[in-house]
């Protein structure tokens, strides 16, 4: 195909806080009326933009750390540390999509407790909550997110605390992400690595199965007989 768009850079943050019943993280719900990822709840963040490509000195991946940071203070007033930032992994939107994105995906805690500020525009609701119970809730099917938050939810549960999760950080697997849209059985599904159908895009092939599965509106992350080479994105 040449026709495929090119995946434009980008990056979000999942902006944690430690509290006596685990770590939350605050989530934000996007206007209804936006064409990417309307009325879901998402990380802060977004494209990065020319003027953080000159301040990482043409470096993408620092400029992408600048631009989560950056947008994480635009969407919601919080700033997080920089210098605490970890990187989770690295998703592409799969090649079928008009819109896409190569984004990466990081940690932070924040500096200190702020007032969460949203414009009301493109983000219309924020809301700190536990990351058991933001699974939970997109489980139960009231909480709707794109496969990459649920995954990348699903992957913090491992962790008690923003400190092993910062301590664990040197032997971290950072999965890179291109998805495969398919379906199987008359359900939507996103194949990753590793899944029998990957390279073909056939979600029907038997085997290894390495995906995410749209269940009526929540997702559901498989991960059955896939080699080695291709570890579960979550613990």
């Amino acid at each position: 195909m040449t026709d495929i768009p090119d995946a434009r850079p980008a990056s979000t943050v999942v902006l944690l806080r430690d509290t006596k019943s685990g770590m939350e993280t605050l989530m934000l719900k996007r206007n209804k009326a936006l064409i990417f990822a309307g009325g879901l709840w998402v990380f802060p963040g977004g494209a990065l933009d020319p003027a953080d490509m000159e301040a990482a000195d043409g470096d993408v991946e620092q400029a992408a750390r600048l631009a989560a940071a950056r947008e994480a203070l635009e969407e919601c007033g919080l700033q997080p540390d920089l210098d605490r930032m970890i990187e989770l992994s690295h998703w592409t939107t799969p090649v079928v999509e008009p819109r896409r994105y190569e984004t990466w995906i990081y940690a932070a805690p924040l500096q200190a407790e702020e007032q969460v500020t949203i414009d009301g525009s493109e983000i219309h609701e924020a809301q700190w909550i536990g990351v058991a119970d933001a699974v939970a809730g997109h489980e139960a099917g009231d909480l709707g997110m794109m496969p990459p938050t649920y995954v990348t939810l699903r992957s913090l549960l491992r962790y008690d605390s923003i400190e092993q999760m910062l301590a664990s950080a040197a032997h971290m697997h950072r999965p890179r992400v291109l998805p495969v849209f398919a379906e199987s059985d008359g359900e939507v599904v996103v194949l990753f690595e590793g899944d029998a159908g990957y390279a073909t895009g056939n979600g029907e092939l038997p085997g290894a199965q390495h995906r995410a599965i749209l269940r009526g509106k929540h997702w559901v992350y498989v991960h059955n007989d896939v080699a080695a080479d291709y570890p579960a994105f979550i613990g």
